[in-house]
């Protein structure tokens, strides 16, 4: 899922190391920590291997609240009282063990974390946002309120790529008092990228069957497929935390997720919460889509990158920057401290739409 300039880098990598064999003038050390550097920044948001976490983080067993299952999770109380809590969501094919660079960030600031398995990868029926997935995120945050030292008024859920996706999903159905959600190039109709997907060739075509259909057929069932996307399912009357949504430009094209998918989330929200004016309009997605913006205009920025779009509503917001499919670890987290910074979570926002 990761950028094809790193894997054209790796391929050059291995060809010199063949060639540097060959002629006897190699040196291994060098060329093995660098592969391994490439290797992890392509696959860092989408492996599924098994990592080695810090020792302050206790892997930890949570029974489903759904079926009795037991669900693991990776944990880590703070150590002060009072502290907020992120809850960081896998991505699409990775479970509770994958790395997250969000996980060094939040023991640096003693924050209190869980990173929940949720039904693991998403190519089985149970995962792929069925209602045990947000049962298991919801049972996860509860884990840790009761395990942990949780500031209430600061619950933060987080995600990318397949963790977006289960993000988008939290933010509409869960039970819990969330402060804000960050999702991060997220996916939000399966229908949409599966046929995205199987045109690229993508082995997500096939996960989405596997989530999907019954049989092996070739194309998915559609009815199913909008039971597990976000962008087809109710919208609360009053939103349960604020939502941010990031993409990156080259997202479906150096990315597998396409910029649509969190652009047009965030148009049915605005339209939801009476704030039509906010959409992102037919013309301006066909520049985002199609790349028709200019680099050069960016006045703002999130870390290092240019901020080229921007919506804001008070329950959501969306932000387009200058990037592919990935997260900014550090400017995430910066903007969760932001957050949590503000002053508490309102129980709705009858006040704000009152006031417009």
């Amino acid at each position: 899922m990761k950028r094809l300039h790193y894997i054209l880098i790796l391929t050059g990598i291995l060809a010199g190391f063949f060639f540097s064999f060959i002629s006897g003038g190699i040196v291994i050390k060098y060329y093995s920590n660098t592969v391994w550097t490439i290797y992890k920044k392509i696959f860092v948001w989408d492996d599924a291997p098994d990592h080695s976490w810090p020792d302050s983080y206790k892997i930890v067993s949570i029974q489903s609240t759904a079926d009795a299952q037991n669900q693991k999770a990776y944990f880590r109380k703070a150590h002060a009282s009072l502290k907020p809590l992120l809850v960081s969501l896998h991505a699409w094919s990775g479970d509770f063990r994958q790395d997250d660079p969000l996980a060094d960030i939040a023991m640096q600031y003693d924050w209190n974390y869980i990173h929940p398995d949720f039904r693991g990868p998403n190519w089985t029926k149970d995962a792929c946002l069925s209602k045990k997935v947000i049962s298991d995120i919801d049972d996860a945050i509860q884990y840790a309120i009761d395990n942990g030292t949780v500031d209430l008024e600061n619950i933060f859920i987080v995600g990318e790529s397949g963790g977006g996706y289960a993000t988008l999903g939290a933010f509409l159905r869960t039970k819990h008092k969330i402060k804000a959600f960050l999702a991060w190039v997220p996916i939000s109709d399966l229908v949409a990228w599966f046929y995205e997907s199987e045109n690229r060739d993508s082995k997500y075509a096939n996960d989405i069957l596997n989530c999907t259909s019954s049989s092996k057929n070739a194309t998915p069932d559609i009815k199913e497929a909008k039971k597990r996307s976000p962008i087809f399912w109710d919208i609360p009357e009053y939103s349960n935390g604020r939502l941010e949504i990031f993409a990156g430009i080259k997202d479906g094209y150096t990315g597998s997720v396409p910029v649509s998918h969190s652009i047009l989330f965030f148009n049915r929200l605005a339209r939801h919460y009476g704030y039509s004016k906010s959409e992102v309009e037919a013309s301006d997605i066909i520049k985002l889509v199609t790349r028709g913006v200019s680099r050069g205009s960016a006045s703002e920025k999130i870390g290092s990158r240019g901020v080229l779009y921007s919506k804001n509503i008070p329950q959501a917001s969306l932000t387009i920057f200058d990037g592919s499919h990935e997260m900014l670890p550090e400017y995430c987290f910066k903007r969760l401290q932001e957050i949590a910074e503000q002053g508490a979570v309102p129980d709705d926002f009858s006040a704000v739409l009152q006031s417009r």
